[in-house]
């Protein structure tokens, strides 16, 4: 469990029914399931009364979420004509909840007892291999300037640098940083060839937690965009190098194959950028203001 899900109490499911009915949607309490993994939302599946139909619902743990959602819906929107895969469709977004029906496909991770991974799939599958190839570049082929116009926010190649210096500074400024953790988040900021020479539209975080599969392990529908924008294409790929890095080679194969394009030193910059996990989740921390993120982050920052 992450610090904030354990910190929490979860609603009792007449209380999300409540909610949800407070909104126009009426829910069996007996169908309720939550998903506590996240740390953005708390996530809820239910039935609806009367029809069956499965509803998804995310539930705001803090109100500088909620303060996000237009902008996630505005890049929904964007999104949704321009892929192949299904996107959530909100149907109700409000500052207390967000709700739409459940879309195709199973999830290819899950968390389990522990905290611990479950996975649904084989990650070396070449159906799902080619698929999430073929999502990136999809996405990255995206027109950046209709991207901008439709609200979707956006960096340079120079921003997505200026983000990390900022985050660096920022983090000194709150927290104990290891020195060898300093010094080589400081030699990744002086490297040129480690940076981004175009931004692309991101997902940010695609991994098998946030894409449905259908039988072949293909992916068909994309969860939480949240973290979306146009920004350094080596993101999309940071994930695959963490999660399944033998199979990045082949996804990194079959992208450069579709779009036509190879990014440098890509395996690299991912390793640079999973390197830098301690430092976005200090990012993360001073976000929420919670104590316990605050304090997870600090532990993590002192680890070399």
């Amino acid at each position: 469990m992450s610090p904030e899900t354990a910190a929490e109490v979860p609603p009792a499911p007449e209380e999300v029914c409540a909610l949800a009915a407070s909104h126009g949607l009426f829910l069996d309490a007996d169908s309720v399931e939550f998903n506590e993994a996240g740390l953005d939302y708390r996530v809820v599946f239910a039935a609806e009364s009367g029809t069956g139909k499965t509803w998804v619902l995310r539930l705001p743990r803090r109100p500088d979420v909620a303060a996000n959602q237009e902008r996630e819906e505005a890049i929904l929107a964007f999104v949704r004509p321009r892929l192949s895969v299904a996107v959530p469709d909100w149907k109700i977004q409000e500052p207390d909840l967000v709700a739409y029906p459940l879309l195709p496909g199973s999830p290819g991770l899950t968390i389990g007892e522990g905290n611990q991974p479950v996975w649904h799939f084989d990650p070396a599958s070449s159906g799902y291999l080619a698929s999430l190839g073929d999502l990136i570049a999809s996405l990255h082929g995206t027109d950046t300037l209709a991207a901008a116009a439709a609200g979707v926010p956006v960096e340079t190649p120079e921003q997505v640098r200026a983000h990390w210096a900022r985050a660096l500074d920022d983090a000194l400024a709150e927290f104990r940083i290891d020195s060898g953790l300093l010094d080589g988040w400081r030699r990744w900021l002086d490297d040129d060839g480690l940076w981004p020479e175009r931004t692309v539209l991101t997902h940010g975080e695609l991994y098998p937690a946030h894409l449905l599969l259908d039988d072949a392990d293909r992916i068909v529908s994309v969860l939480d965009w949240t973290t979306a924008k146009v920004s350094d294409p080596a993101l999309e790929f940071m994930y695959v190098r963490l999660v399944s890095p033998d199979s990045f080679d082949a996804v990194v194969s079959r992208y450069r194959d579709t779009a036509g394009v190879a990014e440098p030193r890509l395996a690299e910059r991912c390793s640079a950028l999973i390197a830098a996990g301690p430092l976005n989740y200090a990012m993360f921390a001073l976000t929420t203001g919670r104590p316990e993120h605050r304090e997870a982050a600090q532990a993590q920052l002192l680890q070399s």
